[in-house]
């Protein structure tokens, strides 16, 4: 394995990460605590 392949190996790796958050941000199970997080900063103790 030569230092190319790794380096495809290790691009192809991020991008697979990448697009698994960006679809597990996306998922409407999450919205609702996605939306309780950003009222914080405005919430009053």
């Amino acid at each position: 394995m030569d230092i190319t392949t790794m380096r495809i190996v290790a691009t192809l790796a991020s991008l697979a990460v990448f697009i698994g958050i960006c679809v597990w941000a996306y998922l409407g199970s999450n919205r609702g605590r996605f939306d309780e997080a950003a009222k914080l900063p405005f919430e009053q103790e």
